[in-house]
């Protein structure tokens, strides 16, 4: 690697670990230390976690006679690497009152300053390192999702950072609706990461796949159209769910999307800023799988393949739409000019498989993505919280069909 690509790296190291950070800074101990479920991690554990990553991968194996920063914090901070050894419960995370937030702080500081040292001597680092912040990426838009479900589960309706763009900003002509689309003749398509630059595990090896004649909606579906979808009975109509989601709807009374309740004045939901009134406008998020299921055969439409979506997003520009600046945190807008990425993630109906061939990486970062291969579903496309320059055309995030706090939203598909 040339001076200038290794100056470039350590750039980029250290602007993503700043946004990180900037994430965290308006957030008490208190509010960086609880856990609301399972599903989710304290802040102060993402911001922990993501520097356990560099140190264990990177400086304890690659720099001679680097010293743990606390030799019991890889306990505390390892996430799922079984081959790193034993961890504290996933549940338990929220149990950390201890270490605090400043010596959290610290503990990065000193692994920034130890990979400052190994980035200007080590060119062989550079995969690692790019996984290590594109992981990092991923635990940013965690940070956000999760703080927001906390700070839900409080009577108050906090707001989660008061200095962020205004998430009921709509633009100023009215967005394009479902009823628009974007067809595609089908055929023989390559999908999958090609080139050079970083992509992870999951999204290869590129291979062909058949598709049929198709189109996708142009625009995301809205709270305005979700609203009719509940005016009309839709969490109440059995036939329009799965069997799975049909229970889980029952099971737990599920009657509308995540973090909205009905007032006195309509429907609310509960955004970074608290409480304010649905947009209409804006698209719908904070959905299952199994309510987009439902939406869309109650839209007379299906949810895509995620083959059909990557198809139709090659070539794009994925650092479009409403992403993670380093203005702060914003939920969901209305937009004049849609895009196929960001605002919402948009669920498909594909199970999160490995591609033909797949094989995962040797040693603990093999553990990365290919475990998690069984009864999750993919979502494409990226969304508020996802940091600019993070998602691309071949990128598959994936979650469980009942998850919903996550960003997650839909556009239709039909059949041509």
């Amino acid at each position: 690697m040339s001076g200038e690509k290794q100056a470039g790296l350590a750039g980029r190291y250290r602007a993503v670990r700043a946004l990180t950070e900037a994430l965290a800074a308006p957030l008490s101990d208190a509010d960086a230390t609880i856990q609301s479920m399972e599903d989710a991690s304290p802040a102060k554990w993402h911001l922990a976690h993501t520097t356990w990553f560099f140190e264990t991968f990177l400086l304890r194996d690659r720099m001679p006679g680097y010293r743990l920063f606390d030799d019991d914090w890889p306990f505390l901070f390892n996430s799922y690497y079984e081959a790193e050894g034993a961890r504290i419960a996933r549940f338990s995370r929220g149990m950390l009152s201890r270490p605090p937030l400043d010596r959290v702080l610290a503990y990065r500081a000193h692994v920034d300053e130890a990979m400052e040292r190994l980035l200007a001597r080590d060119e062989g680092a550079a995969p690692l390192v790019g996984l290590g912040l594109s992981h990092e990426q991923q635990h940013q838009e965690l940070l956000q999702t999760d703080i927001k479900h906390a700070l839900f589960q409080n009577p108050l309706g906090p707001a989660m950072w008061p200095a962020m763009r205004d998430a009921s900003a709509a633009s100023s002509s009215a967005p394009a609706t479902t009823g628009e689309w974007l067809a595609h003749p089908g055929g023989r398509v390559a999908i999958g990461h090609a080139g050079d630059g970083f992509a992870f595990d999951c999204e290869g090896p590129r291979h062909d796949v058949l598709l049929q004649p198709f189109a996708l909606s142009r625009a995301l579906v809205t709270n305005g159209e979700w609203l009719e979808f509940m005016a009309s009975g839709g969490y109440a109509t059995p036939a329009l769910w799965l069997s799975d989601g049909w229970a889980w709807v029952n099971r737990d009374g599920i009657r509308a999307p995540l973090y909205w309740h009905e007032g006195a004045n309509g429907w609310e939901r509960f955004t970074f800023s608290g409480w304010r009134p649905v947009d209409p406008q804006a698209p719908v998020t904070h959905i299952s799988q199994y309510e987009a299921d439902a939406f869309a055969a109650w839209a007379g439409a299906r949810l895509p393949e995620e083959a059909e979506w990557e198809g139709l997003a090659q070539g794009g520009d994925a650092s479009s739409g409403v992403l993670l600046d380093t203005a702060g945190p914003a939920d969901p807008v209305a937009e004049a000019a849609p895009h196929l990425f960001g605002n919402v993630w948009q669920w498909t109906r594909s199970a999160y498989l490995p591609y033909p061939r797949f094989t995962a990486a040797q040693g603990a970062v093999g553990e990365y993505n290919g475990k998690f291969m069984s009864g999750q579903a993919v979502l494409r496309g990226g969304s508020c919280a996802t940091p600019r320059g993070h998602v691309r055309a071949s990128y598959r995030n994936f979650f469980y069909p009942h998850q919903r706090w996550q960003f997650t939203g839909l556009r239709l598909a039909k059949d041509m």
